[in-house]
């Protein structure tokens, strides 16, 4: 009898097996763009938002990912490239979503401690010697939750601007969200999401 199970378990797992990996690829391992792409031109992405310099730093974490994860060279000029990947940061949102309480005899405060930060851009990849569109998504939006360093304001209540100036400064959270945004972003060009 255990013989019996052992060998129905091993069948169902046999033909199971085959089964699991079907449709399904690990993210960063498939490449849907054409073979002749060597060379994708990555000029600067164009800010419409009120962020100061936040697309160079989405440019560079960009660039930088690209370089990384992918087999292509990357240029900055668009009459150097195979391909030219294009953007716009149209919106930068950045909203506290939790709150750590001080509560003395006499006042309570609330000080942010985590928030949500939304990117949303238009992208397009375009190859350069017919203009044929690789990538389009005029709605590319990267949403990441991030933890706030404690005691960013000695006065214990951060404002709306310091959550701004926060992700807008030469900060290393800035740095980090960028390179979410660009893993996200060279994902979906290379794989056509």
């Amino acid at each position: 009898m255990r013989t019996n199970r052992a060998l129905k378990f091993i069948l169902v797992a046999a033909l199971a097996g085959p089964l699991t990996g079907c449709g399904y690829h690990v993210a960063g391992h498939n490449d849907s763009l054409p073979k002749s792409i060597h060379v994708i031109a990555v000029p600067a992405l164009e800010n419409k938002t009120t962020g100061y310099r936040i697309e160079q730093k989405l440019t560079s974490a960009t660039v930088h990912e690209f370089v990384a994860k992918t087999r292509y060279r990357i240029v900055s000029d668009p009459n150097g490239g195979d391909a030219i990947l294009r953007g716009k940061v149209l919106s930068l949102e950045v909203i506290p979503i939790t709150f750590e309480t001080n509560t003395t005899t006499t006042t309570s405060t609330a000080q942010a401690s985590s928030m949500l930060v939304t990117v949303r851009c238009e992208i397009t990849l375009t190859q350069r010697d017919n203009d044929k569109i690789l990538y389009r998504n005029d709605n590319f939006v990267f949403r990441n939750e991030y933890e706030l360093a404690t005691g960013t304001n000695p006065q214990g209540v951060i404002t709306k601007g310091d959550l701004l100036s926060y992700f807008q400064e030469g900060d290393p959270a800035i740095d980090r969200m960028a390179g979410d945004f660009a893993s996200r972003l060279v994902a979906a060009v290379t794989e056509n999401f």
